[in-house]
Order: structure tokens, then sequence, then C-alpha cells
């Protein structure tokens, strides 16, 4: 009953739409609900068949703008009880477009899961490496950042070097969890955070991780990737206001 009262009372902040650009606008409209319904986590959506009448667009378009936010962990999907919160939805600003918003806290979310990963990952795989290994991630790291510094896309040489590194660990869980995380992630297509240029500041200690690696020093290892995430988060807590 107090769920119900809930979404019947959050359907009262929002107004139809009427724009070329409705998928942004669906977006801001179900951000700004939340804020002024005063939605928390653990508290459920109105309907998707309600939302689209109410906001006066096709319920595809609700399905899709929630689909973005069950990517980004902001909502949760229970077969038959509904749609709820599972995350913390900040307000709209002027200076922030309520999508880049969501996925910058949406990064932080995922930035410290992978913390804990990959710090565990990158001290196996410096302890656990055999010489070939190391070589081949030494190796890898270069041609990295020669991708990287002569402009040209990196995502491929990334992926590879940070494979051999979880492989590295002798534990294949390391690399399966980290891989799933990132894909589960999902950004717009104009996304700042899937640029090339995010994340520069974090490639010089790349190096310094393949370094520790080939010298067996698990605790540079471990120094070098919280140096790369706290780069990535320095930059992400930047674009979205919050330093």
């Amino acid at each position: 009953m107090v769920d119900t009262l809930l979404e019947t009372d959050a359907l009262d902040y929002l107004e139809r739409i009427d724009t070329t650009t409705r998928g942004v606008a669906v977006l801001d409209a179900l951000a700004e609900m939340v804020k002024r319904a005063g939605l928390g986590i653990g508290d459920r959506l109105p309907t998707e068949l309600t939302l689209a009448e109410r906001l006066g667009v096709g319920r595809s378009t609700i399905r899709e703008a929630l689909n973005r936010w069950e990517g980004l962990g902001i909502i949760k999907r229970r077969r038959g009880a509904g749609t709820f919160l599972a995350a913390h939805v900040p307000s709209p600003t002027a200076h922030v477009p309520t999508m880049v918003q969501l996925e910058g806290e949406a990064q932080l979310r995922l930035i410290e899961v992978r913390r804990a990963l990959e710090i565990a990952a990158v001290r196996q795989a410096a302890i656990n490496a055999r010489p070939r290994q190391r070589r081949e991630i030494s190796d890898l790291c270069d041609k990295l950042l020669a991708e990287v510094y002569g402009g040209r896309p990196w995502r491929p040489a990334d992926a590879e070097f940070h494979a051999a590194v979880n492989d590295a660990s002798g534990n294949p869980l390391f690399g399966q969890m980290i891989a799933s995380l990132v894909l589960a992630f999902q950004r717009a297509s104009d996304s700042p955070f899937g640029t090339d240029q995010f994340g520069m500041k974090s490639w010089p200690p790349h190096r310094a991780l393949a370094d520790a690696i080939l010298a067996a020093d698990p605790d540079a290892a471990v120094a070098a990737a919280s140096a790369i995430l706290d780069a990535v988060e320095a930059e992400v807590r930047a674009i979205i206001g919050l330093e």
C-alpha cells in the first residue's frame, strides 16, 4: 500500500513531453520525478505503462530509458514485483547533463568494485607470473602506450594488456569478473567517459605497473594499480562537478 501511494505521488511530478529528443527528455523527467517525489533506494517506480501515459510517449521509449538506468545499476527489475531504485539519482543541474551525471556516478561505483578486484589481481600477478608472462606484460604495455601516445585507438591494446595481467594472477575469476563488470556498464554514444581522451592521466602508471610485475614487486604493483584508478576517479569527479 505504501509503495502504491509513493508511485501515485511520484506521478504528480511528471508532465507530458513534446520534443524531438524524447530519449534525453525522458531521462531528465524521470530524474526530476525521483528528486521531487523524494524517492530513495528501495522505492518502487511507477509502471512503464503509467509513465508512458503520463509523459505522452511510447512505452518503448520508457523501456529504453529504464534499460539505460538498469545498465548503470540505478534500478533493479524484479519479476512480478516491479522496478525499484537501487542507487542514488543525482539532481539534474544546468551545468552537467543528467545522463552524464548518471554515468559518472555509475562509473564511481564501478571503480569502487574494480579497485577491490584489480588490486588483488595485480598483487597475485606480481607474485605468481612466470618469466614469460612478465616479459609479455611488459611488451604489451609498450604496445599500449605506443597506441595511446601515437593518437591511435588504444582500447584493444588496453584490453590485451589487462587480460595478460589478470591471466598472470593465476586465478581466472579475476579476469572474468572484471570483464563482466565492464561489459555490463552502458555508455551513451556521446559519453565523455567513452572517448579516447578520457583517462589520459592514468597512462604513466601503466608503465609502473608493468615494471613492478616484471620485477616481481607486489607492493609496487598495488601502488601503480591504485594510481591508475585514482587518476580515472579524479577525472570522473571533475567531469560531474564533484571536484
